[in-house]
């Protein structure tokens, strides 16, 4: 057990912690004081161990199955997860949500198949900076700044809702960029 899937694992049991910590918000009716800037600390945290297990695996050649299977899945349940509770909170609409993740099983179906084939897909410029957006989006909703500055409210969560729809035009992209750049994974399999 490598330093890279370490910070995976915890990655991942950070999870349980973030959702609490957002849906017990004291703003939300629940129990925790400022939940909202644990969760946002909990999911900054999160997310750096993303960037760092990834640095640190290449740098050092310490990439393994275990660091291949995991490290995407708990970056996916980590966003998810984060997505799912804005449905709760009432804060992104279910819909937006179901494409955003229909999106990832999909992708996730394209690489495994890929995989069968030899076949190694990189991520792609639309994904990344897809990522990056969802991520910027995810901590400004985090935070809740509405909240904070109520006398501006109506302007923070009209600035939330552009990035939650640019985050599924940048979701709409990215799949059909790399479904239109991997089609020929799908006739390799079929040959």
């Amino acid at each position: 057990m490598n330093l890279p899937n370490k910070l995976t694992i915890l990655r991942t049991i950070l999870i349980p912690f973030f959702l609490v910590a957002l849906l017990c918000d004291e703003n939300y009716g629940g129990f925790i004081p400022f939940g909202n800037w644990v969760a946002l600390a909990i999911f900054a945290i999160a997310s750096i161990t993303d960037m760092l297990d990834g640095m640190i695996a290449r740098k050092y050649n310490l990439v393994t199955n275990f660091g291949k299977f995991m490290d995407p899945l708990a970056d996916k349940l980590l966003v998810c997860s984060a997505m799912i509770a804005f449905i709760e909170l009432e804060r992104i609409p279910c819909w937006i949500v179901i494409i955003i993740i229909a999106r990832e099983f999909i992708i996730s179906g394209f690489r495994l198949v890929a995989s069968d084939n030899g076949i190694v897909i990189a991520a792609g410029i639309w994904g990344k900076i897809k990522t990056a957006e969802q991520m910027v989006m995810l901590c400004i909703l985090i935070a809740d700044f509405g909240n904070v500055f109520p006398t501006i409210a109506n302007g923070i969560h009209l600035f939330e809702n552009i990035l939650i729809y640019v985050a599924l035009i940048l979701t709409l992209i990215s799949l059909f960029d790399y479904l239109l750049h991997n089609k020929g994974v799908l006739a390799e399999n079929n040959k």
